[in-house]
Parts: C-alpha cells; structure tokens; sequence
C-alpha cells in the first residue's frame, strides 16, 4: 500500500479518483479525516458513500427479516414438513437480528416498518416455492408484530 496518501486535488481530480479508483480514495479520504484536513475531502461522494453505509444496515435488517418470515411461514402453512432445520433457522435469525439491533440502535424505530417491508418477498417466495394454488395462503400483509417474530416462544400454528 502506497504511502503518499496525502492529497490537495481539486473537486473534479477527487471524484475522477472516486470514480478510477475506488480504494485509493478511500484511503486518502480516511486519512484526510483522521488528520482533519477538511479541504482535502471529496464531500459529495463522501456524504453518499456514509448514507450508503446506513442504507446497508438497512438492508441487512430487511434481509435477515426476509429469511425469518419466510420460515415462520412455512412453519405456519407447512406444518407437515416441519423440522429442526427449520427450526435452527429462525433461532439463528432472531438472534442475528437482535444482535444487528444492538449494533445499530438507530434501526429500532424502523423495525415495524422494515418487517412489512420484508414480509412481501417472503410471502411471494414462500407462496411461489412451497405451496400449490389449492393450499391456504398466506395473507397480503404481515399478520405479525414485529415483537410477536422476535419472541423466541412464538411459533405460529
């Protein structure tokens, strides 16, 4: 890794560097933090590239919810395929999602919102995947709490 990561480029050279080359400007642009040297920020890219960092917590959530709501699905409307693989899937789920939860306290106030987010393409998936048109569907919208997912003693029949 090279050591000059010092830089005074202008506006335009940062973002050719953002877009050229991606690491090097991370670095320069960690470095330029730590020292405080603001005039050496590229702003823009900076700013989205932090909002981009949430956004992944974010989805993070939702994804890891997707993965939970699809197998308390399919506990629910396969009950005779039921297993301890299944099982062992949501215990790890509602764990990580605790887990992720504490790291990122923030995304607590939008747990209701990003399990009905997370509901429909586990509905889809599930629906598409396990069940045939004949079988008892599951409902358009999420049936749950977020609070009701997270209990460990919560298994819908």
């Amino acid at each position: 890794m090279p050591n000059d990561l010092t830089s005074t480029e202008s506006t335009d050279d940062k973002r050719s560097l953002y877009e050229q080359d991606y690491y090097t400007w991370a670095l320069q642009q960690a470095r330029a933090l730590k020292e405080h040297r603001l005039e050496d920020l590229d702003w823009e890219n900076l700013s989205d590239e932090v909002e981009g960092l949430a956004n992944s917590e974010w989805r993070e959530l939702r994804n890891r919810l997707e993965i939970l709501l699809a197998h308390l699905l399919k506990w629910q409307f396969q009950a005779n395929r039921r297993n301890r693989g299944w099982r062992a899937t949501v215990a790890v789920q509602r764990l990580e999602i605790r887990q992720h939860l504490d790291e990122n306290l923030g995304l607590n106030s939008s747990s209701p919102y990003i399990l009905a987010e997370a509901y429909e393409p586990a509905r889809v998936y599930v629906t598409m995947r396990f069940l045939r048109d004949s079988d008892p569907q599951p409902p358009d919208s999420c049936p749950w709490t977020f609070e009701q997912v997270m209990n460990e003693r919560f298994w819908p029949e």
